[in-house]
């Protein structure tokens, strides 16, 4: 009878972890100029929860996060990807390991230039993983699909 009860509560809690996303996404755009927007992708974190910077040290062993950006023949991805938030160099001397993640929330902007005025669309995948000091879920991707207009 013992087994069976730690049994059932290893799957619920096995169960409980996928099911758990202590991260929220919101997509959105600002048009900078005639034809330049900026793309926003915001994660926000509840408390004690880490995403994780594009670009990792060697010693890392979380996922970077990654933003893939569907091929749109009218638009041109204009530098690379930046990250707004309070970036933390988190340091396990005893593992000898550096990781560098954002809590609370972080905000990866794309600027775009789009070829022509015209209203298309921008979409993509953002894959990522989420950690607290004590544990990792596995990674996960989310997709958005963004709207231009001229």
């Amino acid at each position: 009878m013992k087994k069976w009860y730690l049994s059932i509560c290893i799957i619920l809690l096995h169960l409980g972890l996928h099911a758990q996303n202590p991260v929220s996404w919101k997509y959105s755009v600002v048009k900078k100029e005639d034809q330049i927007y900026e793309i926003h992708l915001t994660a926000l974190l509840e408390e004690g929860w880490h995403a994780y910077s594009q670009t990792q040290p060697a010693t890392a062993v979380p996922m970077p996060t990654k933003i893939n950006f569907n091929k749109n023949p009218l638009v041109q991805l204009v530098g690379k990807v930046k990250e707004v938030g309070n970036m933390e160099k988190n340091k396990n001397e005893a593992l000898k390991t550096e990781d560098w993640r954002y809590s609370g929330k972080v905000d990866f902007v794309q600027l775009i230039h789009v070829k022509g005025k015209v209203k298309t669309n921008l979409g993509g995948t953002v894959v990522y993983m989420v950690c607290t000091d004590a544990l990792c879920l596995p990674p996960t991707s989310t997709k958005f699909n963004l709207t231009l207009k001229p």
